[in-house]
């Protein structure tokens, strides 16, 4: 059986197990992830990218579903952990990263990149049709993006036609929050009502069978919707239970589905144990793990000052400081403080728009030094233990190394730990 299949069978059969899904396309990230796995034994890892990260255009990683397939396997390979156990993703799939054309091409151009992604060996595909195009309504109605989202499932049926192997599973619903986190200060957040919960479910059962698609239909596991959690720039909503009870029900009379969470970054271990044993058993968590990267790489860079004489530093965070400055494409629609403020933001934000400048070849490179700086001459404990206080623990109980890639993994292992919690609450780190 596909292992979400299996999972959302096991928790509408009353299991409180959810899964994490991790989006990121951070090597670190995805090392930290597999090695993680592989040292608390969970059955499955579930990897997702999103349209503007990865399509038939190369997204802003530059990677195509094949190549960042390839990319999340090498890893895997590098780090022994078993491909067969490995389920690739993709999210917010729909006419995104084309909204500037009209909807008939930028519907052409998004089955082109489901049918991409099946093709790559990706088995969980969320439909997300939500976004208006050029020449459409604002908000675009639900029927519309139901009729839009049935358009892609069928592409990639015709794919997995023609590609074989296991079929993809759906994901749907149109109350999808913003990819990244909100981007302006949040005033009020209120839960999805059960009433339009299960209108949406009802919507795509009724489109899905009147478009001969009754086949695919098992295999829609889960409706994005919000159930009160997010975060912008510097502030966390945080999961309110009482507050979502009635949309937490509702589920419960759809056989063979789950609720999918996404802007889980940042909630408390509590908060996201909650959140599945209420039916929102698919946890995303993207900004939230490159943020816990952010903070090791500026703790090493610390370090670093401490340690290694002037000449010899990399200086990493202005580095990445001044590459942000320069090329503000990445954030300047989304920070618009001044000086201080602005740095902050920029260094700070939870939103974490910092992960687009990684892969810049300045900064890789300066990480690169510094990395090496302290691979060659290793810092005492003390300072591990000043800036780097969950690594110098896993340090002490050898599940990490004074190797700092290990460091850096080992302080993104916590937050991996809340979501491992929340999800299998019998499991032990």
């Amino acid at each position: 059986m596909h292992l979400l299949l299996d999972l959302v069978a096991r928790h509408t059969q009353g299991h409180a197990t959810g899964v994490t899904s991790i989006c990121s396309a951070h090597p670190i990230v995805i090392e930290a992830a597999l090695r993680h796995a592989l040292r608390t034994g969970l059955p499955f890892l579930l990897f997702e990218a999103t349209c503007n990260q990865v399509n038939q255009d190369g997204g802003y990683t530059g990677m195509t579903p094949a190549s960042f397939v390839e990319f999340v396997h090498a890893i895997a390979d590098r780090v022994g952990f078993d491909r067969a156990r490995l389920v690739l993703g993709g999210d917010h799939l729909g006419p995104n990263p084309w909204t500037a054309m009209p909807a008939d091409a930028a519907m052409d151009k998004a089955e082109t990149m489901v049918a991409a992604y099946v093709a790559a060996g990706f088995r969980k595909l969320h439909l997300d049709c939500s976004m208006a195009c050029s020449g459409d309504p604002v908000p675009l109605p639900e029927a519309e993006i139901v009729r839009r989202a049935v358009r892609l499932c069928r592409a990639a049926e015709t794919a997995h036609a023609r590609a074989g192997g296991e079929a993809p599973v759906y994901v749907i619903g149109t109350e999808v929050p913003v990819p990244g986190g909100a981007t302006e200060a949040i005033e009020g957040l209120a839960p999805t009502t059960p009433e339009a919960a299960l209108a949406t479910i009802q919507a795509h059962r009724d489109a899905f069978s009147a478009a001969g698609l009754e086949g695919a239909w098992p295999r829609v596991i889960a409706s994005v919707v919000q159930p009160g959690v997010e975060f912008d720039h510097h502030d966390v909503i945080d999961y309110r239970p009482e507050a979502a009870g009635r949309l937490s029900r509702a589920i419960e009379q759809v056989p063979g589905m789950v609720f999918e969470a996404h802007s889980t970054d940042y909630q408390t271990r509590q908060a996201l144990a909650a959140l599945v044993r209420d039916h929102f058993a698919i946890l995303k968590v993207g900004p939230g793990l490159t943020y816990a990267l952010r903070e090791a790489l500026w703790a090493l860079d610390a370090i670093e000052r401490e340690w290694i004489d002037p000449p010899r530093q990399a200086r990493l965070r202005e580095v990445v400081r001044e590459r942000m400055r320069a090329e503000p494409g990445h954030w300047q629609r989304y920070y618009h403080g001044q000086d201080r403020a602005l740095a902050v933001d920029l260094d700070y934000s939870l939103s974490d728009r910092m992960r687009y400048y990684w892969p810049d070849p300045a900064i890789e490179q300066a990480r690169q030094r510094l990395f090496d700086n302290l691979r060659t001459d290793p810092p005492p404990m003390s300072l591990i233990g000043q800036y780097l206080p969950h690594a110098l623990r896993a340090l002490r109980h050898e599940t990490a190394t004074h190797e700092p890639l290990s460091l850096a993994m080992a302080h993104i292992d916590v937050v991996l730990d809340d979501y491992n919690d929340a999800c299998d609450p019998h499991a032990t780190h």
